[in-house]
């Protein structure tokens, strides 16, 4: 790994995140009565995006916030420059990444768009609408009456399939900011957080943008590199990373399959595999260490595969630093569609070995590698593991997702190898995905068993009352 190219600077880079943080700044607080310095802001948004087919629509948009005057298309206009801006953030980054691991992203073929169904474009405009009232009022100024505004269009939106992305996200969001009531007495708003969900709803409300995923089928064998977990207060995933060789013997590529599932707040550490497994017979392949043989498994354009386990069976076993040492190398990885080019969603497998691990003055640990020294990203690592931070600060090789945040490249381990008793060990993040026999993990399991157990009592006590 050539680790220099991912501490030199990005040309442009900085400019296109100040001018995103500018336009950020300015949703704060709201454009109802905007201030000069919002002015300045939206002006910056502008002038990032000048020279793009974008230029002549955004300046006019920047122009009438600025007065206080923006309609929904000039709020469509906005957010479609931001989410540009981004989207080159990320091209950037994911092409310095390629250069510094030595592979290549091939491009697919797009995604189909699916065309909007005509019922759908009332609730298009109402969710639009909606939006443009928050961005007008700005994080300060909501209260609950505002943020009520999305119940009844995300009622009327969840039954439709074709519109249930957009009706999750409007969800969440109003969720998030209902939590934050009122905005005024916040004293630390997410400014980012709540721009990129912002930004993402207006343009999926758009007719053709909530697109349907091209989807092909994949047949070969997967060879399991570790599990990424992602886990809210009411639910969790788990995504799956793996390298795909298709029995066609086309090159080998880069994929993801993932599964997820509601959960209550009180389900955590081991019995959140107990939700995930009856879902998904992957997880137990990778936590025995196994390739798993598919058959023709529906797959997206971006590499995703839409898991079926009659179409998949375990097969030999595949150890992940051989997956790592020999596969990974060549295996090459899936464009990503338009809507998804963000920073946030790299997350790119790589083979560290050779590093030094060093400690970090607010207690996390570094991996220097080649002379330059990366934060790891342990905070990630599952609770319901054996893979610890102390495990990876004794390790010797990792297997991690290269991801980028708050402007630095970092690691999150996805499995290490250290020695011990003179004999090497691998430790992985996943290990009790499909269960376990190591003590730390059943009596975890046992717990989470009682504990999933109370939960189905009191909920069939509830149902029969």
């Amino acid at each position: 790994m050539r680790a220099d190219l991912l501490t030199d600077a990005v040309d442009g880079l900085d400019e296109a995140l100040a001018a995103v943080d500018g336009f950020d700044d300015v949703l704060v607080g709201g454009l109802l009565r905007p201030q000069p310095a919002q002015a300045v802001g939206l002006a910056g948004l502008a002038a990032a995006v000048a020279g793009s087919p974008l230029a002549a629509r955004v300046t006019e948009a920047a122009e009438k916030a600025a007065a206080g005057a923006a309609g929904e298309e000039h709020f469509v206009a906005l957010a479609a420059a931001r989410t540009a801006l981004l989207g080159s953030v990320h091209d950037a980054l994911l092409l310095r990444v390629q250069e510094a691991v030595g592979r290549s992203g091939e491009a697919e073929q797009g995604a189909a768009a699916a065309g909007t169904p005509e019922h759908a474009a009332n609730l298009h405009a109402a969710a639009r609408n909606w939006l443009c009232d928050l961005a007008r009022a700005g994080w300060q100024g909501i209260d609950h009456e505002l943020v009520a505004g999305s119940a009844s269009v995300v009622s009327a939106m969840l039954p439709d399939p074709a519109l249930r992305r957009l009706a999750t996200l409007l969800d969440g969001f109003a969720a998030e900011l209902a939590a934050s009531c009122p905005g005024a007495t916040l004293e630390r708003v997410p400014v980012r957080r709540w721009a990129d969900l912002w930004s993402r709803a207006v343009l999926l409300t758009l007719p053709g943008a909530a697109w349907a995923p091209a989807v092909t089928e994949a047949t070969g064998r997967l060879l399991p590199l570790g599990i990424d977990v992602q886990e809210h207060a009411t639910a969790v995933q788990a995504q799956v990373h793996a390298v795909f060789e298709p029995a066609d013997g086309e090159g080998a590529r880069l994929v993801r399959a993932s599964v997820s599932a509601p959960k209550p707040d009180t389900v955590v550490g081991a019995g959140l595999w107990q939700l995930l497994r009856p879902h998904m017979s992957l997880l137990a392949a990778v936590g025995e260490g196994r390739a798993v043989e598919i058959d023709a498994m529906p797959m997206t354009a971006e590499g995703d595969l839409l898991w079926d386990d009659a179409r998949a069976r375990t097969g030999e076993p595949a150890e992940v630093f051989t997956t790592a040492r020999v596969a990974l190398p060549t295996a090459s990885a899936y464009a990503v569609a338009p809507l998804d080019r963000h920073p946030a969603r790299i997350a790119v497998p790589v083979l560290l070995e050779g590093y030094a691990v060093e400690e970090e003055e607010e207690g996390g640990t570094a991996f220097r590698i080649a002379g330059q020294r990366f934060t790891v990203d342990a905070d990630r690592i599952p609770a319901a593991s054996p893979l610890t931070p102390e495990v990876v600060a004794s390790s010797g090789a990792c297997v991690a997702l290269l991801r980028w945040d708050a402007g630095e490249f970092l690691f999150q381990p996805l499995a290490v190898e250290r020695t011990v008793r003179k004999k090497s060990v691998a430790v992985h993040a996943g290990a009790w995905a499909g269960g376990t026999t190591d003590k730390a993990g059943v009596r975890a399991e046992k717990a989470a068993t009682d504990a999933v157990k109370v939960l189905g009592e009191r909920a069939g006590r509830l149902l029969r009352k």
